[in-house]
């Protein structure tokens, strides 16, 4: 693929306004520079890689005007990002976007689709935090879930036994279904759970109990979650704490509403329909929006602690390196260096790994992969196994996949 892409790229870069070579990481993108490189400087091009330069260097810039630029598909992207983050022109680094080849193009165009890529920097007061205040409830919340969570699996796996042959009764399958949706909503990476769907016909009776109760805009599903002490919805990537949650968490507390967000809307209405003074009315406001400012960060704090906890693993999604966490990229397995979770989220997990809590960040650019390389002019890529998703690049890219025959006739049999 790496020599046939030198044809395309070749032709492309005849027009004069600039070709990307993009690849899935930066080995690839120096390799692939370094190898082709010396067959397009032979025809009178200019080769360079981007991943070889400093972000807004201007040996970067010097690299987007060269003829056939090499480079990762996050580099170009984040380069766009700090274009739109300039304040001159004479800071810009890319050109317009007119022709890509991307390698890998099924991971990066479909796989990758929708990762956003993030800029972010300090926010005011993102040093203050909440999460070692609120980490020994959390943990004695996520301890109690856990432990529930081992009780219905094995109540499932109890009755669930004749599943498979068909001996299993309607009321065990019902109440065996029920006992696996719970451990779903309430810890769904839960190792032991995720091995006992790939057990024959559980998945199945998973998907079945869940959609019978969230018929009717879900009106059923509060039966399913009253037993939790929190709810998990992965679709939606929410977190809710059910009652039982609610009184464990604040169970040391005397304020009944600790965790409760006031009604703001009703409790206003209520001030000005009262016979209070203006001076009164606008102080109880205050005291209102005050009280909600204050348990929105807490509820915040605890949601985002949740998740640490219970969605994220150490050495799964993140590595503890030199006492700083450091994010895992899913599809490579490499540790995406100066990255950080957005929303509080890597705070919460620094303080459950007990290393030192950083400032807080907020977003200050973002764009998804696929709104990126819809920007190009022309768009092509390349990979051993796109076949499969012919339809889906149709749809989102309008880009046709041609099937290349092998070089020589595949001799291995297939059973």
């Amino acid at each position: 693929k790496t020599l046939v892409s030198t044809l395309p790229v070749y032709l492309n870069a005849l027009a004069g306004r600039g070709v990307h070579v993009v690849t899935v990481n930066d080995y690839l993108a120096k390799r692939d520079a370094e190898w082709m490189g010396p067959i397009h400087e032979f025809h009178g091009l200019r080769v360079d890689c981007i991943d070889r330069h400093q972000p807004n260097s201007p040996e970067r810039r010097k690299a987007y005007l060269a003829d056939i630029t090499y480079g990762t598909n996050n580099e170009f992207g984040f380069d766009y990002l700090r274009d739109n983050m300039a304040h001159a022109p004479t800071a810009l680094v890319q050109r317009k976007h007119h022709y890509a080849i991307v390698d890998e193009v099924d991971s990066v165009l479909i796989d990758d689709a929708r990762t956003p890529l993030i800029i972010s920097g300090p926010t005011p007061k993102g040093e203050v935090h909440q999460f070692d205040e609120y980490k020994p409830r959390v943990e004695r919340l996520y301890t109690a879930q856990r432990k529930l969570v081992t009780q219905l699996l094995t109540e499932a796996k109890n009755k669930l036994k004749g599943l498979e042959d068909g001996s299993a009764s309607k009321e065990d399958i019902e109440q065996g279904g029920m006992a696996v949706l719970r451990c779903h909503r309430g810890l769904p990476k839960n190792s032991a759970l995720i091995k006992y769907l790939s057990e024959p016909g559980v998945k199945a009776l998973l998907q079945k109990t869940e959609a019978h109760y969230l018929q009717d805009q879900g009106k059923e599903m509060p039966k399913v979650d009253q037993e939790l002490y929190f709810v998990i919805e992965e679709k939606h990537n929410q977190i809710e704490l059910t009652e039982k949650g609610l009184d464990l968490i604040s169970g040391d507390v005397n304020d009944a509403q600790f965790f409760i967000m006031p009604d703001v809307g009703g409790t206003i209405a209520e001030i000005e329909k009262s016979e209070a003074s203006l001076e009164e009315k606008a102080r109880r406001k205050d005291e209102l929006l005050r009280e909600f400012g204050i348990k929105s960060e807490r509820i915040h704090t605890v949601n985002q602690l949740i998740r640490a906890y219970a969605l994220f693993e150490k050495d799964v999604e993140y590595v503890v390196m030199d006492s700083k966490v450091k994010i895992v990229d899913e599809q490579t397995g490499r540790i995406m260096e100066g990255r950080r979770y957005s929303d509080g989220l890597h705070q919460a997990i620094e303080s459950k790994e007990n290393v030192k809590v950083e400032a807080a960040t907020q977003t200050y650019a973002t764009v998804t992969l696929q709104n990126y390389f819809r920007m190009y002019h022309k768009l092509s890529g390349m990979t051993g196994t796109a076949e499969t998703e012919a339809q889906e690049f149709w749809d989102i890219y309008k880009l046709d996949v041609m099937v290349i025959p092998t070089n020589r006739p595949v001799v291995r049999q297939d059973s």
